[in-house]
């Protein structure tokens, strides 16, 4: 309980900290994305962590600058200062992982071809070591923390899912996989509170992002 309001503290302080100002400040010299080569980027059919992550490569070329994980977030559906902070915290963290033998990069790109480089520890298990969907650890999810309903999760329920999985000595980790899964109960849990099996896979694969671009557009232009 204390670690849970530490970490809500620290993130409210962290995002209330942040201004627009301050955030095109920090990123002012790469929002423009390098220029593609032509060729488009395809993650891997199989490969739902990439398809995952492809999302927020806007422009198709295989790397995700802070600027693309920020519009990626404004476009479905999340506000100003999450879409900074959650740009700042992924694409600081994740970067460096994802380029095995380059040296440090002021634009903190992410290269998505090697995003399974950046897996985190106190996961659920559902993406392998290369990135694929293993569906055993997927359905276990429900099958372990969906009680009251037996294909979704409750709030609580959500919390025990992320407790199970905590491992020893990961703070870093932790903090990653409690960021991830609340976002996306504040995203799409339905007006029960609830977070549906379906929609989880769905963000599993990314189709999830692009149903909600398109859902935020339609409803701008209703």
């Amino acid at each position: 309980r204390v670690f849970r309001h530490s970490l809500f503290t620290f993130f409210c302080n962290l995002i209330l900290s942040l201004s627009l100002d301050h955030f095109r400040f920090a990123v002012s010299p790469i929002m423009a994305s390098s220029a593609s080569s032509g060729a488009k980027f395809v993650p891997e059919e199989d490969n739902f962590l990439q398809r995952h992550v492809a999302f927020f490569d806007r422009n198709k070329d295989g790397i995700v600058y802070p600027s693309e994980t920020f519009q990626g977030f404004r476009a479905i559906g999340c506000g100003y200062l999450l879409s900074a902070f959650a740009s700042l915290f992924i694409n600081m963290g994740l970067s460096s992982k994802t380029r095995p033998g380059k040296g440090f990069s002021i634009s903190f790109p992410i290269e998505v071809k090697n995003i399974h480089l950046a897996k985190h520890g106190s996961d659920s298990g559902v993406y392998d070591k290369k990135g694929r969907f293993v569906e055993s650890k997927f359905e276990e999810i429900f099958a372990k923390h969906s009680k009251t309903h037996p294909d979704a999760l409750t709030n609580k329920e959500l919390k025990q899912l992320l407790n199970s999985n905590k491992e020893a000595n990961d703070r870093k980790g932790a903090i990653a996989a409690f960021t991830e899964w609340k976002i996306l109960y504040y995203l799409c849990k339905d007006k029960n509170g609830l977070l549906h099996k379906d929609t989880v896979r769905a963000v599993y694969d990314g189709s999830l992002f692009e149903k909600l671009e398109k859902q935020k557009a339609s409803k701008k232009h209703a």
